[in-house]
Parts: structure tokens; C-alpha cells; sequence
């Protein structure tokens, strides 16, 4: 589904995200960083007494939320995306560049606003694939 000016719209996302049929769609956060030809996207799972990552489809989802970013009007443009579903419902927040403390480093801006919709848990990141351990030359 596209907008009357094609582009994606937060219905897309949604559908994007119920895909996942791993996990239900119930109690999900979806916080993006967008800026032109940027997009960081981080999916979490509430799974009651801890947090789930979900590694998220940058060519389906991160193609999604840019075409979205850019369709929407305004300036400045909203850079950060909250989405959360939970209780049948979805809540959705955008924030300004302006509005963000670039003192703050990227994971802990991520990490407080995870904290921020489904509290003090641990968060379970999933581990590293045996062929995709990432490697640095020294």
C-alpha cells in the first residue's frame, strides 16, 4: 500500500513488522534514526521478563521507513521514529534533531527508550552467526 503520492505508509510499516510471525505483533517497538539516504532500524520484542532484538529486513524494512521518511512534509523532518503496539493499539512518536543530546551515544539514546516503553529488563540480543563474526585488521 502506497500513499496517493506513492509513497509507504505507516501501514506498510505495520505489515513489515507482522511478518515476524515468530513473535506476535503484540508488544513490539520499532525505533528508527532516519536521515536522507540513513536509516537505522532496531525492533524489539516485550516477552514479559525480558526484551527480545529482532534483526530487522534492511532491504524490506529499511527501504520502507526511507520511502516513508520521504514522503513526509515539514521542516526540519522528523529524525527518530518511536512505534510501539501493544494492547491492540499503536502509539507513534517522531523527534527532532534539535530535540536529541548528541552527548548521548547512539545505544544509549536506543537502550533508554527501550527502557522507556517496557522497563528495566534485560535485553537479549541474538548472537553473532559463526560466518558473519565480524573481524578488524590491526
Amino acid at each position: 500500500m502506497v500513499d496517493d503520492r506513492g509513497f509507504a505508509t505507516l501501514e506498510d510499516i505495520i505489515a513489515i513488522l507482522a511478518e515476524d510471525t515468530e513473535y506476535p505483533l503484540e508488544g513490539t517497538l520499532l525505533h528508527a534514526t532516519l536521515d536522507h539516504g540513513l536509516v537505522s532500524p532496531s525492533i524489539f520484542k516485550d516477552r514479559g521478563n525480558h526484551i527480545l532484538y529482532r534483526d530487522p529486513d534492511l532491504d524490506v524494512l529499511g527501504d520502507a521507513l526511507l520511502d516513508f521518511w520521504e514522503g513526509q512534509e515539514g521542516d526540519p523532518r522528523w529524525t527518530d521514529m518511536e512505534l510501539v503496539i501493544r494492547d491492540g493499539r499503536f502509539d507513534l512518536r517522531y523527534v527532532c534533531a534539535d530535540a536529541i543530546d548528541l552527548e548521548e551515544s547512539s545505544i544509549d539514546r536506543r537502550t533508554r527508550i527501550v527502557r522507556s516503553y517496557f522497563g528495566d529488563k534485560p535485553i537479549i540480543y541474538p548472537p553473532w552467526p559463526e560466518d558473519d563474526l565480524p573481524t578488524y585488521a590491526l
